[in-house]
């Protein structure tokens, strides 16, 4: 269920939260290229660069994660989904003003840990806490989380 929250968008207006792991992943397909961003959120991005601090420099858009499942994942596209909205919750934990929101735009590079770089962002909605609930929850129940690559 999508529920309106008072927390701002880049227009100053309220964003929507999305709280259902399934109504992300219905997100998701309806959209060619959607992404997760951990920050304090899109009005705070409005500049439209995130920063390499190792080597001192702007990027030339915002750095996200995918959510857009990869043509060769044959699994569900939920658990996809639930890894890569996994993938940096621990910003959160470390950032507690930071949060994750969903986004579209254009690509216009990669950043040094080869995550895509978004320009001319677009807002969706705020990931809420049952969403996020889900995710870990399917993460770990259908992930062997933490293994390492054998080969």
């Amino acid at each position: 269920m999508i529920a309106a929250r008072a927390a701002p968008g880049r227009t100053g207006l309220a964003m929507r939260t999305i709280d259902d792991l399934n109504e992300l992943a219905d997100v998701v397909a309806r959209e060619p290229a959607v992404y997760v961003r951990y920050s304090q959120g899109p009005d705070r991005d409005a500049h439209g660069t995130s920063r390499d601090y190792e080597a001192g420099l702007d990027m030339p858009g915002l750095s996200v994660t995918p959510l857009t499942p990869e043509r060769w994942w044959t699994r569900p596209a939920i658990d996809w989904i639930a890894r890569r909205v996994c993938k940096y919750m621990d910003l959160a934990d470390v950032a507690p003003d930071r949060r994750p929101w969903i986004l579209t735009g254009d690509i216009v590079g990669n950043g040094p840990d080869h995550e895509p770089l978004v320009g001319n962002a677009r807002p969706i909605a705020w990931l809420g806490e049952g969403a996020l609930r889900q995710a870990r929850q399917c993460y770990h129940e259908r992930f062997d989380a933490g293994r390492g690559a054998t080969d």
